[in-house]
């Protein structure tokens, strides 16, 4: 496999879900605006996928690329074909308004490959830097975890790492939202990335932090997405609180409030401090929040570079509101 010291991630990069009408549905111009403002911004990283929004996410991006002499890291996954609707109705999986397209699971050598194609089409590029499986795992595919994970290591995985020698991407690995089946392909196969959703954040780190040292060891790359678990990390506290993509337990609501009292007492914001936390990590090559606007593309660029008072880690451990040896920015 490519040596990963090869691909260079800034440490900040843009999550695209949002631009395929993630819950709240937008207009391509306001699309370009935020990548555009990503740029700006020097979030020189997209990731999207084929499931967001059922091909718009990747459409925008690629219209973006074709308009632009930028070429940004870019990474998208695999595991899903969209097939046309043809007047069936589409399942909106969370998306408001997504493309005609119905997502299939498909695993197969013939489905990786057709899913890429796909892709490649919409992004207008010849290759990525980044191809993901995109999720594997219980959490997804309950009953059917152990036939998906046989055919992941039969099919898929192999596949990709061929692809990766054809010079249609630079790192493979996975993108998903658990631990566990992380675990399970690492103890079989060698990949040069992880994007990880939801499971490494300044709320929920407790359980992760071993894997991310054992990842640093190995030598395997760790991108975060979900920084912010579903919101409840950003939220205003006045709108509905969701976490791991439903209505946040009171612990989590209970833990977000005492958050905020030290933030306040610092004078920091707390999505700086979710941020900053996740970069820390040395395992940690990006983190890749979600954002839909110019705005929201500047209120996040604001968060990663905004000062914290180093005082702040020491009193969040001090509360046990974060893990007594959780690596914290210096």
């Amino acid at each position: 496999m490519t040596d990963t010291a090869q691909l260079v991630l800034p440490d900040y990069g843009l999550g695209a879900a949002g631009l395929g009408n993630l819950y709240t549905a937008i207009p391509d111009e306001i699309a370009r605006e935020a990548l555009e403002a990503a740029s700006r911004a020097g979030f020189h990283y997209i990731d999207t996928a084929p499931f967001y929004g059922h091909g718009l996410s990747e459409q925008r991006v690629g219209a973006f690329l074709s308009a632009s002499d930028e070429r940004p890291v870019l990474s998208t996954k695999v595991g899903r074909r969209l097939v046309p609707a043809d007047g069936r109705p589409i399942p909106d999986n969370g998306f408001a308004s997504p493309a005609p397209f119905i997502p299939e699971f498909d695993y197969s050598e013939a489905g990786i490959r057709m899913s890429f194609a796909g892709s490649r089409n919409r992004l207008g590029v010849a290759n990525v830097d980044i191809l993901l499986l995109h999720d594997i795992g219980r959490m997804t595919h309950a009953d059917a975890h152990a036939a998906v994970l046989e055919q992941a290591f039969d099919e898929a995985l192999p596949t990709m790492d061929a692809m990766k020698s054809e010079g249609l991407t630079r790192w493979i690995g996975l993108g998903v939202n658990e631990i566990e089946v992380c675990e399970e392909v690492l103890a079989r196969v060698r990949l040069d990335v992880l994007l990880l959703a939801g499971r490494y954040t300044l709320l929920e780190h407790e359980t992760s932090t071993p894997f991310l040292n054992a990842c640093e060891r190995a030598g395997v790359k760790i991108i975060i997405g979900g920084a912010f678990n579903s919101g409840l990390l950003v939220a205003s506290g006045e709108e509905p609180l969701h976490y791991n993509y439903a209505e946040a337990p009171d612990w989590a609501v209970d833990k977000v409030r005492k958050l905020r009292d030290v933030c306040a007492r610092y004078d920091v914001e707390l999505p700086a401090l979710a941020l900053q936390f996740c970069q820390a990590h040395p395992a940690v090559a990006a983190v890749v929040p979600g954002a839909r606007t110019a705005s929201q593309v500047e209120q996040v660029r604001d968060w990663t570079r905004a000062k914290i008072d180093p005082d702040v880690w020491t009193a969040l451990k001090d509360m046990a509101l974060i893990a007594a040896d959780a690596v914290v920015p210096s």
